[in-house]
């Protein structure tokens, strides 16, 4: 396959009054041609802050790209200028951001604001740029859209918005989309419409799309791989069925534990205790060693390395590790020969 994204050892900073906040630590992973792949984790974990690194949208100051590198199509778009970076965004990588109520101009027209970014970066006329917004509107499911081309934001409802906002994400056909949580403000019936327009737009443009969402009903929808996220670093990565039937690090278990499911009648939900580390001061060793109930001594001082369980499963927890496994099992072998009962 294509590899159309490469996101190598990024770290991101803000500066405050109150210190340097570590937002991003040593993030990796890589992107497909015509795949989804779902960044996961709770809010305040980096997910928006690693999509807006990608398009290169981190204020600065107070936030700064301190490391790494992310390469697009062979180019590194850290290097990049202010002036060459607006001629890839909305074109060779479009955003879809979380609120469309605020995403959207509430004093311009719909056709006004889709047809904007294909006049700027394609010189097309208006009567083309016109033809390709109704195209658009087709194509994301607004009804009546020679009507509703002249209509303002307001006359829309939550559902259509999000949907206008994809449809301007796209009209330039770019090859990567990244999608920040763009389900979180609409009812479950209008999500599965949205889920199911994603799948409909990648199998008729093959658009590599970044998923990032708290909701693991969403990724079982779209996903065909999944990374996991954790106080600024990715802690598991692996396809959709290897994260939802083998699970590895006790995060993972724990969120997939904290989804409630058809068949949980009169079964209370179980949540993961703690609260995330402060990315002021971040923990040396594995940033959930302190709401982990099989963490052990080395968890808190060192951070794990890769362990691999496929070509495409990578999990950083040492207890996957073959050291603390090698550990575990004389451990285990002293107890039963009489260590343990004494």
């Amino acid at each position: 396959m294509e590899k159309i994204l490469e996101v190598k050892n990024l770290h991101v900073t803000f500066t405050t009054y109150g210190g340097t906040v570590k937002a991003v630590r040593g993030v990796n992973f890589d992107l497909f041609k015509g795949e989804t792949l779902a960044i996961v984790g709770e809010s305040g974990c980096g997910k928006s802050v690693t999509s807006n690194a990608i398009m290169r949208l981190i204020p600065t100051p107070p936030g700064e790209i301190t490391q790494g590198e992310i390469i697009f199509n062979g180019e590194d778009v850290t290097s990049f200028s202010e002036k060459k970076m607006r001629t890839i965004r909305g074109v060779d990588i479009s955003m879809i951001f979380q609120d469309p109520m605020t995403a959207l101009n509430p004093t311009l027209t719909i056709g006004n604001q889709l047809m904007e970014g294909l006049r700027q970066h394609h010189k097309v006329t208006k009567e083309t740029a016109r033809r390709k917004a109704l195209e658009m509107m087709d194509l994301v499911g607004i009804p009546n859209p020679k009507e509703r081309l002249n209509q303002y934001p307001h006359q829309f409802s939550g559902g259509m918005r999000q949907r206008i906002v994809i449809a301007i994400a796209l009209i330039c056909e770019p090859e990567l989309l990244i999608a920040d949580e763009p389900t979180t403000a609409l009812d479950v019936t209008i999500q599965a419409q949205i889920l199911e327009l994603f799948d409909k737009i990648q199998r008729e443009t093959n658009v590599s799309i970044i998923l990032i969402t708290h909701d693991l009903g969403v990724v079982a929808k779209v996903a065909d791989r999944i990374a996991v996220m954790y106080a600024g670093k990715l802690i598991e990565t692996g396809t959709k069925r290897e994260l939802f039937y083998n699970p590895q690090h006790p995060y993972t278990k724990g969120l997939l534990r904290s989804v409630p499911r058809l068949n949980m009648k009169g079964e209370a939900l179980s949540p993961i205790d703690g609260t995330p580390p402060d990315l002021f001061a971040p923990p040396k060793g594995c940033p959930f060693a302190a709401r982990c109930d099989f963490a052990m001594e080395v968890c808190e001082r060192v951070y794990p390395d890769d362990s691999l369980k496929s070509d495409t499963h990578r999990v950083n927890c040492w207890l996957q590790d073959k050291r603390a496994e090698h550990l575990l099992v004389i451990n285990y072998r002293n107890e039963n020969r009489g260590g343990g009962k004494q």
